[in-house]
């Protein structure tokens, strides 16, 4: 066994891993216990990913060699690479010669390392002569830069994961950290046992679980952050709480600030945000530290801050309170923007945006532009805008975007109005998809697919939230005839100087680079003299010293962990400016037709797409299929049921959802989390529009600033699914085989008005056995033909398999039983018409239970067992495959304080002692169980 030191390439906490190989096998991962990061943890996502780059099973999704589709709709077929690269080569510069550079857009991916980003910009800036060079970190990320340059100054978020342990009082934002950013949650968890009077304030639109851990809990109305803000901010004047002194010495613009938050007085803000005035007062003390002289505040925030068609003011508002209470550039405070994905940092550094150039530089700013056109050795670097990343793919179903490259991303699934995404996709002329896996919306519709090798397989760098680099390196060699990111970039790239010599200037080429380190090294140079520059470091010394932190110039031995200690800031008089903003609501109200706010989050167990975690069974158990969330006041005033098949349609598309009552919710609001895409969830409505994932529903409407759009919250109305016919399919297939029957079955999605394809189970199974579930809904009994292709599909078409059709009746059932010696076990099941006894046959077959006390009531359709099922119920601890039931039934046995229960529950069922993802859902049930004792 080899062992590898790498970087987890999930979210933007950055963990270090350490990756186990076996040859070409990855066979195991841990935590790196000497990252800076995450010091040996890892959340489950994190913990799982040997399981996710495992072949066979995984290779089932994984694009192995370059593919051409020779026309829309069909089938793509294999090429050599070499035929692959002159094509795309010529396609694209025979566009920039007939339609201009500014025809061709490339959308690049927050998961693409440093390296890989710096390539693709360069190529379109430098080479082709386009500006539109765009990334999926719009959708996350550049609210967070707009904020930090507006007020700041820079784009470097001036806090560290260290900040957790020293501040006084944490202020988290559109954050659920406990699910999105588990690992640092840990930390801070860690920092307010040590410090129990640490306090936590929480706002968010849902009662999250990090919601549950706070001590004050604000649930505002969506879109009402800046009220609030400015509401904590008339507080503090009023009382006397801001930092005068601070202000004078260090910051411009406070007049404006103060005159425009003059009307938002505590009742009328707490009116607008939807809570109590007496919490906003407390915020507000609380965050100016108003009972404890010197006391510190740090702000968590992430895309509920970000993801608003106000999202440079919402996060330049939060800014604003910490320039008015002196509370940055000392330990333990400071405005920390949470990084979505893994890289999203790298990408902003070397000016992977549309409005960005090499090292923090502005595109709009002709001295930049002419520093990385000297750089690079071209005469020139556009000064026209490119476009981010709705207006790229608007473009293109304009018509205005002839050629799109889309690399490590699947716009198909994650842009908003995907509608209009699937017009740009189907009009554009020429679309390249540079991808690891096959299995994404967005692949189907590539003129040329080009396998890209990814975690685990390839060498480069990534920065995390902190500002911290580290190296990811290859455990296993990348599998078929995938390549680096960068590595087909290059190629492609100089294919492109020999079709258009013009561009080089009287170079050679402008990719001289022999390995992915030689990128880097330009890289670094970019950064000399900038706010980031990173020209004392190097691979050597990350390879000696571990992971760093920027800016590391030149002579420094290591790098800053926190910025603007001497209040000087990177503007222009060197203070930081306030930003005087007004209130907008968010861009499309609640209103008689479409009366729900829809609001979309994360899963713990998933990460956006789910073209990784959403191969792994496993990762299914906490949140096993979709729902919609809605308050059960809500629930019941429309007369729905828990568990009923609803439609929720806003002015661009709908889906159908179970609907799920939940008091996390706010009334008139709903929640859908945002990794539902076509891939696993799909059918037609009634006109046979395709239903296109959570995002067929979000709206295009971005922040003007920051070009982020605004996906987290859109108008809605709910009403019951016309679908009464139903289909339940579940069963355990060899693990090779999930994946490739889970593909299979997609194209069947399209004759149901409702339809979900997914994996279940519990990863390794003893018998090499992985689960597949359909479910599917439909106006009227669908073609026996139908019932029978998903049959075969679950491997229920042999002679082994008990049926009962009543045609007639449109119910079709069939069961699968395996036996060994006295016992019988389900296998496979298919209901359908009938599907009254998935309740109970479903635990049977998930929870592989005894099935011979059951007999023919397998078949007879019932609504009750003839035995009862002794159900799992919800599982709570992925690592070890703990449910509710199990810990309350151990929690009946404890005694003592709650952190007495928490060990002996530990100690008996493990639960939350690996990855700790769990463990807000252990203490709020240890909780519960002392108020019942």
């Amino acid at each position: 066994m080899t062992e590898t030191r790498s970087t987890c390439p999930y979210c933007g906490v950055g963990c270090g891993v350490i990756i186990e190989s076996d040859g070409s096998q990855i066979t195991g991962v841990r935590g790196d216990p000497d990252h800076p990061a995450n010091f040996g943890r890892l959340c489950t996502k994190g913990s799982t990913l040997h399981l996710t780059a495992s072949a066979p099973v995984t290779m089932a999704t994984r694009l192995l060699q370059p593919m051409q589709r020779l026309a829309r709709g069909t089938a793509a077929q294999p090429m050599a690479w070499d035929a692959a690269v002159a094509l795309a080569a010529a396609r694209i510069a025979d566009t920039v010669r007939t339609h201009g550079p500014d025809s061709v857009g490339i959308y690049l991916s927050g998961q693409m390392l440093t390296e890989d980003y710096y390539v693709f910009n360069k190529l379109g800036k430098g080479l082709l002569g386009t500006n539109n060079v765009d990334t999926n970190s719009r959708l996350c990320m550049s609210s967070a830069v707009a904020g930090y340059k507006r007020t700041l100054g820079a784009d470097a978020p001036p806090c560290s994961y260290e900040d957790l342990a020293h501040a006084d009082t944490v202020f988290i934002t559109g954050s659920n950290a406990a699910w999105a950013h588990p690992i640092l949650f840990r930390r801070l968890e860690d920092a307010k046992r040590a410090k129990p009077d640490q306090r936590w304030i929480v706002v968010d639109v849902r009662r999250t679980e990090t919601a549950d851990c706070a001590d004050l809990f604000l649930q505002i109305q969506p879109g009402t952050d800046v009220a609030l803000v400015h509401g904590m901010l008339h507080v503090m004047l009023w009382e006397g709480l801001t930092d005068a002194r601070y202000i004078a010495a260090h910051t411009s613009g406070f007049e404006a600030l103060r005159d425009a938050v003059r009307a938002w007085t505590p009742k009328e803000a707490a009116r607008v945000c939807g809570i109590r005035e007496e919490d906003l007062i407390q915020a507000a003390r609380w965050f100016a530290q108003n009972d404890r002289a010197g006391g510190a505040t740090l702000s968590l925030y992430c895309q509920g801050l970000n993801q608003s068609s106000a999202g440079t003011d919402k996060n330049a508002a939060l800014i604003n309170l910490h320039l008015a209470t002196g509370q940055i550039g000392k330990a333990g405070a400071g405005p920390f923007s949470l990084t979505g994905q893994p890289n999203a940092m790298g990408g902003r550094e070397v000016g992977g945006l549309a409005n960005l150039l090499s090292a923090h530089r502005d595109l709009a700013n002709p001295a930049h532009r002419a520093e990385v056109a000297a750089l690079w050795g071209v005469a020139d670097v556009p000064a026209t805008p490119g476009k981010s990343a709705v207006e790229m793919f608007q473009a293109a179903a304009d018509g205005a975007i002839k050629a799109l490259w889309i690399v490590c991303t699947n716009p198909a699934q994650s842009l908003p109005d995907q509608a209009m995404v699937r017009r740009a996709l189907e009009r554009c002329e020429f679309v390249i998809v540079q991808e690891a896996f096959s299995t994404t919306a967005t692949a189907a519709y590539a003129d040329l697919l080009l396998p890209a090798s990814t975690w685990g397989e390839k060498t480069g760098s990534v920065t995390n939230s902190e500002r911290r680099i580290s190296l990811v390196r290859p455990a296993v060699p990348a599998p078929g005839e995938s390549r680096a990111d960068w590595q087909i970039g290059v190629d492609i790239a100089r294919r492109i100087e020999a079709l258009l010599p013009e561009r080089l200037n009287g170079q050679s080429t402008l990719f001289p680079y022999a390995d992915a380190e030689s990128v880097w090294l330009e890289h670094r140079e970019s950064t000399r003299g900038r706010d980031l520059d990173i020209t004392g470091l190097s691979w050597p010394m990350l390879d000696a010293a571990g992971p760093q932190q920027w800016p590391l110039p030149e002579g420094q031995a290591q790098g800053k962990a926190r910025l603007y200690e001497d209040g000087i800031f990177p503007t222009a008089d060197g203070r930081a400016q306030f930003s005087a903003m007004t209130y907008r609501a968010v861009a499309e109200p609640r209103d008689a037709r479409y009366p729900f706010a829809l609001t979309t989050g994360r899963l713990r167990d998933q990460w956006h797409g789910m073209s990784r975690t959403g191969t792994l069974g496993r990762l299914f158990g906490h949140i096993a299929e979709p729902v919609v969330e809605l308050h059960p006041t809500d629930i019941a005033r429309r007369g729905f049921k828990d568990g009923e098949l609803v439609e929720v349609r806003s002015r661009r598309g709908s889906i159908v959802l179970a609907v799920q009552a939940s008091t996390t919710v706010a009334p008139t609001q709903a929640s859908i989390p945002m990794h539902w895409g076509e891939e696993v969830l799909g059918g037609v409505d009634a006109q046979g529009e395709p239903r296109l994932g959570i995002n067929g529903l979000t709206i295009p409407a971005f922040c003007p600033s920051s070009k982020q759009p605004e996906l987290k919250h859109s108008a809605v109305r709910i009403e019951p699914a016309a679908l009464p016919w139903r289909m339940l399919g579940l069963a355990w297939l060899p693990q090779a085989q999930v994946l490739a029957v889970r593909e299979q079955l997609k194209p069947l999605m399209a004759e149901f008005g409702y339809a979900l394809a997914l994996p279940f189970g519990r990863e390794p199974h003893g018998a090499g056995l992985a689960g597949i579930l359909w479910r599917a809904a439909a106006a009227a009994p669908v073609a026996e033909e139908l019932v029978q292709r998903v049959e075969a599909l679950l491997g229920l078409a042999g002679t082994d398999t008990l049926r009962y059709h009543d045609r007639n009746r449109g119910q079709y059932r069939a069961v699968h039983l395996e036996r060994d010696g006295e016992t019988q076990t389900l296998r496979g099941v298919l209901l359908a018409g009938d599907t009254r006894a998935e309740a109970w046959i479903k635990t049977l077959l998930q929870d592989e239970l005894p099935a011979q006390a059951y007999g023919r009531a397998l078949l007879a359709g019932t609504a009750t067992p003839p035995v009862a099922v002794a159900e799992r119920g919800k599982q709570i601890c992925t690592c070890f495959n703990v449910s509710e039931p199990q810990i309350v039934q151990v929690l009946g046995r404890c005694s003592g304080n709650a952190d007495a229960r928490m060990a002996q529950l530990q100690g008996e069922l493990k639960c939350g002692t690996n990855c700790g993802s769990c463990i807000p859902a252990v203490r709020a049930l240890v909780k519960a169980s002392i108020a019942a004792a």
